[in-house]
């Protein structure tokens, strides 16, 4: 059976049972550096999500806001290699979503996804939508990364405040971006 927790602030005992999960997936893709991962979460931006089984961490998931956002970002997802195509990453997104409608502080869930059109990232964009995301059809050119990306959301809310424009979703993902790496 699989279980969840979230941990607000730093734990390195914690880091260090899903860092295995996030350097699988994500060390060779532009994943961000452990020392900015650690200011999120001490800076208290971010929150980290946890699938176990038992005791073994299966997967995890690091989200972010900015104080007055209404939206959640989920900012890496990931699932162990040996669990994958169990259904752990749905569960976790599940899970992610009961959090931030329990929090009370978000309108909607947002991510960004690769644009390129590649196997790989339509089973990501497949995943996205099976857990009823919404694809928006801007595509976003970082300058400091070559691949284009697009904003995907899930509202939490009937009446959300967050904007469904792919545009001015990248305004709030680029903001954040941008204060997780202020002064880490």
């Amino acid at each position: 059976m699989v279980e969840f927790k979230t941990f607000e602030g730093w734990h390195q005992e914690i880091w260090e049972k899903v860092r295995p999960i996030y350097e699988q997936a994500f060390s060779n893709r532009g994943g961000k550096p452990e020392k900015v991962i650690r200011y999120m979460l001490l800076k208290g931006i971010s929150s980290l999500h946890i699938a176990y089984i038992g005791d073994r961490a299966v997967g995890m998931a690091l989200t972010g806001c900015l104080n007055g956002g209404r939206a959640l970002v989920i900012d890496y997802l990931a699932v162990d290699q040996d669990y994958r195509n169990q259904g752990i990453g749905r569960k976790l997104v599940a899970y992610i979503k009961r959090w931030a409608t329990e929090k009370g502080l978000f309108d909607s869930i947002i991510i960004e996804i690769e644009a390129d059109h590649s196997d790989e990232n339509s089973k990501r964009r497949h995943f996205w939508e099976e857990c009823h995301f919404t694809l928006t059809d801007y595509v976003h050119h970082y300058i400091w990364v070559p691949e284009p990306y697009q904003a995907m959301y899930l509202p939490l809310v009937p009446a959300s405040n967050v904007p469904v424009e792919g545009k001015a979703l990248f305004r709030y993902i680029g903001k954040f971006h941008k204060e997780s790496f202020r002064e880490a």
